[in-house]
């Protein structure tokens, strides 16, 4: 698994989405010539370049009349999922093809709350032009047979990069679960119901409604509880077109709609444009950008957001990051804390000559790694580098609050130059934050340091924290070097439940 990791955080997950898409769509002209799925290659062809661009010419048209940051890889996405759910059949189709790229464009930049677009523009657009023309319709002809074990390859290695696996299997679930307690109501023959089970799988998109369309950060909620539970509703929803007994029967298109005004709800988000305020230099290479926070934005401390930064000659690595949110939400301003590699992507490129007149969009406040509500419970956060920022964000918060709490921070470096934020991990000791400073480089370590050197290790942590087992971890860094605290950590003796790792779904490290 750490072989795909690595593999994983090479490429951003927009643009993994774009491949997958762009694979199928290949896999499925390819099968088209043997009969194995019911198109005509060359319409296949034809209908994906109309699809992209027409996106793409609306999408530049309804940037400039709003003057928005936009991601061209998106626009390609959406046209992509268009063609795998809509027919493509020429020329009956010209004109519902051209129409839904439009409108879903226009979803991006009208339907809209607070700037962030409210319904997953290919499912609006779809659903839009099949109520106002019912002869209009998906089809979602990428869900048969043949097509699923290369719907579920690239699939799976989406949700590892997104990390939505548990969102996706309570929708699986709940779906399944809910077609076979209807068929059961409504048949009394058990081969009745094992039939419908296995229609429901191998010939309807399910995979791939639940893998692209149901897991779109955008329209979905912040944290994995809420998801959970917008999973479950739209799988309630999804599934009604296989219950017999019941006269409604709602396309996944209405599903997913519905399940988006669900998700803004329970589950509110922001979109932000921001212009810097000032770059501070931390290390020889990380560095702070401060953003003038505007007063309505809310958050957690330990939450991340998707920062859109737009450039010319985007690498694959594309025009989106998601990092920690650095600052506390006491504190006037935003901030967020960058380390810098030799190459490094053309995004953080673009982002070190960042200017104050150039817009930066940050969206979709999200994450999991947060405070506990009772700080009682005893802590322990494990750091490596520019994985302090969302532990800076706590600790600050828990300083400006005046909280009491029980927190050892383990904050290992390769150097003493690469420490961050030392003025405020000393303050905090009066909260009752220890800190435990480690550097790796044992050959360059100051001769009085007080630290740990080398990596850490489960003596270390027995060493250093007598009742390791009665704690609860944080751990928050590079991917691969969380995944070996992790192991430590269970090798060490400590149960699973008391991990906490910190993660995001686009996640890439140049």
């Amino acid at each position: 698994m750490k072989y795909i990791d690595s593999f994983l955080n090479k490429i951003t997950m927009y643009r993994l989405t774009l491949y997958y898409l762009i694979f199928l769509v290949a896999v499925a002209i390819v099968l088209s010539r043997f009969g194995l799925v019911n198109t005509n290659p060359a319409d296949l062809v034809i209908s994906s370049l109309i699809a992209t661009g027409v996106c793409f010419v609306a999408n530049y048209v309804f940037a400039k009349l709003f003057n928005a940051v936009t991601n061209v890889e998106s626009v390609f996405i959406t046209a992509l999922i268009l063609t795998l759910i809509i027919p493509t059949s020429l020329p009956g189709n010209l004109t519902f093809i051209i129409i839904a790229s439009v409108l879903a464009m226009a979803a991006k930049y009208l339907l809209t709350v607070e700037k962030r677009h409210l319904f997953n523009p290919a499912a609006v657009s779809v659903l839009a032009i099949s109520l106002i023309s019912p002869e209009h319709a998906a089809t979602w002809w990428i869900g048969t047979p043949a097509m699923l074990p290369f719907v579920l390859v690239g699939g799976l290695l989406l949700l590892r990069k997104i990390r939505r696996e548990d969102m996706v299997f309570i929708f699986l679930i709940v779906y399944l679960a809910v077609i076979g307690i209807g068929s059961l109501i409504s048949s009394t023959s058990v081969s009745t119901v094992v039939t419908i089970l296995q229609i429901s799988i191998l010939h309807s998109a399910v995979f791939f409604f639940a893998f692209v369309m149901l897991t779109e950060p955008l329209t979905s909620p912040s944290t994995e509880r809420l998801r959970g539970f917008y999973a479950g509703f739209i799988a309630i929803l999804y599934s009604t077109p296989m219950l017999r007994f019941i006269s409604v029967g709602l396309t996944p298109e209405m599903a997913l709609c519905i399940g988006n005004v669900f998700s803004y709800i329970i589950s509110p988000n922001y979109r932000l444009g921001l212009f810097l305020n000032k770059k501070l230099q931390l290390s020889q290479d990380t560095y702070s950008f401060v953003f003038n926070k505007q007063k309505n934005f809310r958050f957690l401390p330990g939450q991340y957001m998707e920062w859109t930064l737009p450039h010319k000659n985007a690498d694959s690595r594309g025009v989106r990051r998601y990092f920690s949110i650095s600052s506390s939400p006491t504190e006037e301003n935003l901030e967020m804390t960058v380390k810098f590699y030799d190459p490094s992507s053309s995004y953080k490129k673009e982002l070190i000559t960042l200017s104050s007149k150039k817009q930066i969009v940050a969206a979709q406040v999200a994450g999991d790694f947060t405070l506990p509500e009772n700080l009682k419970t005893p802590l322990v956060f494990i750091a490596g580098g520019v994985g302090i920022a969302p532990f800076r964000s706590m600790i600050r918060y828990i300083i400006d609050k005046n909280l009491s709490a029980d927190i050892i921070l383990l904050y290992t470096n390769r150097t003493v130059n690469d420490i961050l934020y030392a003025d405020i991990f000393e303050k905090a000791k009066s909260n009752g934050v220890k800190t435990i400073y480690n550097l790796t480089d044992v050959k360059n370590a100051p001769q009085d340091w007080r630290g740990t050197t080398g990596y850490l290790t489960s003596q270390t942590i027995q060493e250093r924290i007598p009742d390791y087992k009665k704690r609860k971890y944080y751990l928050s860094g590079p991917q691969l070097m969380v995944q070996n605290f992790e192991e430590t950590l269970r090798k060490t003796g400590v149960a699973g439940n008391q991990i906490k790792t910190d993660f995001f779904p686009g996640y890439s490290e140049k």
